[in-house]
Formats: structure tokens, sequence, C-alpha cells
């Protein structure tokens, strides 16, 4: 590291599940004696540590995390409240340390910390009940052509069979009367530090390997009886996730457990393809093998000295 004065940096690593981000961030945080932020949306509740593959009790006694099992799945939390959460902890570790950490495979939530996100309105409980009634009882395909009469811009961007994504968009049209997609930012927001990304890329075969024997050592865990406790809440957003879905299933008797289990594969995989397809938009990420550890730092190093 070089000790002529610059500003901070903030080292993100991407990539999609079971590529072995955990494992790296906690490298490069000891390498650099600095704490990580987790942006793992589903991370950040205590109740789910087994279904979320959050870090281990050992990892974090090793080295800090931040926003890892800190808030309960009966909370209402968002990707604006992320942003302000972050940035106020950044600016607060940046007076001491040079370098801190970020790692997930959430997109919206790192974007949201390197590039800003939009002053959106919280949505209205009522608006938000209504939506999710529609939703419920008509299916996405509701959503879908409500989106498309309202804002038919953003309806052609949207990953459209994503009803978080179609909920959203509508809460801030109906709420605001205006389109979601004429009050999204233009340009990124500078921050006052840098931004390095790390991303990890894995052959798919390899890749398919670790997701098959991470969801069965994750079971092997009791991924299962977690599932159990928190099923008199799945109905909340904080559950509508990969493998808790299918387990429920299994759970309300509309599956065997082995095909909840070969669907949760199966599913992962996909949402894997879809973390990839948004990483791979952004130009700013550094593509690695996670194996390639020496790379990666001495490539760190490189930048910080420049």
């Amino acid at each position: 590291m070089s000790s002529t004065p610059h500003k901070p940096t903030l080292i993100v690593i991407v990539g999609p599940t079971a590529s072995g981000k955990t494992g790296l961030a906690i490298d490069l945080a000891s390498y650099f004696r600095t704490e990580i932020i987790s942006a793992d949306s589903r991370q950040f509740y205590h109740e789910i540590p087994i279904g979320t593959a959050a870090p281990t009790p050992e990892q974090l006694v090793k080295v800090r995390h931040h926003f890892v099992g800190q808030r309960s799945i009966l909370e209402d939390y968002n990707v604006s409240r992320f942003e302000k959460e972050v940035l106020e902890l950044l600016a607060e570790k940046f007076e001491e340390k040079e370098v801190m950490v970020m790692v997930g495979g959430s997109g919206l939530y790192i974007n949201a910390v390197c590039k800003g996100i939009d002053d959106l309105p919280d949505p209205e409980p009522a608006l938000r009940e209504e939506l999710n009634a529609i939703f419920q009882q008509k299916g996405i395909s509701a959503l879908q052509e409500l989106l498309k009469q309202l804002d038919p811009e953003y309806f052609e961007q949207v990953d459209q069979n994503n009803p978080k994504r179609l909920l959203r968009a509508l809460e801030v049209c109906r709420q605001t009367g205006k389109k979601y997609s004429d009050l999204r930012l233009d340009k990124p927001i500078e921050r006052n530090f840098n931004i390095l990304k790390i991303g990890l890329e894995v052959d798919r075969k390899l890749l398919v390997q670790r997701i098959n024997q991470r969801t069965d050592k994750m079971l092997q865990q009791g991924w299962l009886e977690e599932a159990k406790t928190v099923f008199p809440y799945h109905h909340l957003n904080a559950l509508n996730t990969v493998g808790f879905k299918e387990l429920f299933m299994y759970l309300d008797g509309e599956w065997t457990l082995e095909q909840a289990i070969e669907k949760i594969k199966i599913n992962t995989r996909r949402y894997a393809k879809r973390q990839m397809t948004w990483f791979r938009k952004d130009p700013d990420i550094h593509w690695f093998s996670p194996d390639d550890k020496e790379g990666i730092l001495t490539f760190i190093d490189e930048i910080e000295e420049d």
C-alpha cells in the first residue's frame, strides 16, 4: 500500500452465489486489517443464517462483519436505508482505515452504495397491500399489464418475471402519478472514496457442482429446521427468496422433500445466471478466478500504489 495521501478505497467483491465471495472477503479484510460490509440482502436477517449461507460464527469472529444478522425478517428494510446506513458507516470507518471491503451478490444493493439510488418515496402501506393482493389473486401477469400501461419504457427494461421489481415500480407510479422511468437517476453520484470492483468468475460446470454441494451441506446443517421456524411468516418479502420458497412448498404439502431439494438446485443455478448477467453489464468489474487470490492481491496493491 502506498503511503502517499489519497482517498480511501472500498473494495467490492461480486459474483454468483457459491463462487467463494465470503472466503475471499475474509482473506482481503485480514490482509488489509479492515472490516467487511455484507451486501447480501438476505444475510441481514438473524433468523435465517443457514438458508442465506451467512458467514459462520468462526468467520464472524475472525473479521468484523457489518449488516449480517442485524435485523429481523419482521422489520421493513429496503435498499434506500441500506445505502444511507452504509455511507454513514464508511464515513466513520474511513477516519481510521484506508480500505473497507464490501461483498455480496445483490447487484441493486451494491449499485446503491457505489452509484447512488433514486430518491423515491417509501410506499404507502395501503397501496402496497392493494398491489400485493392483485399479485396474489391474479398473478404476475396482472402486474406486468399494469406496469405496461403506466410506464411502458420501464416495462421494456425491467426483469418482467421479478414481482419485487414490478411491485416497486407500480408503487412509485401510483403514488407519485409519474413514470418510474422518469424518476430514476440518469448518472451516478460521485463518492468521496475510490471504488475497486473484483468479480469472481467460475466455470459453469464447476459452479453447478459447488451449488449442489453447498445446498446439500446447508440441509445437513439444519436448513429445513430453520425453514420450519419461519414458515408462519412465509408471506413476508424477506423470505421470498430461492431456497425458502421451495422448502415452503414442501412444508405446505405441495412437493416432496426430494422435489423441493431438486428445485432449489435448479433455481439457484438460474439465480446465479441472472447475477452474472447483471454484473457482466458493469465495465468497472475486474474479473478473476476465485482461486487466484495472489493475483487479486497483486492487482489491488498495484492499483493502490498508482
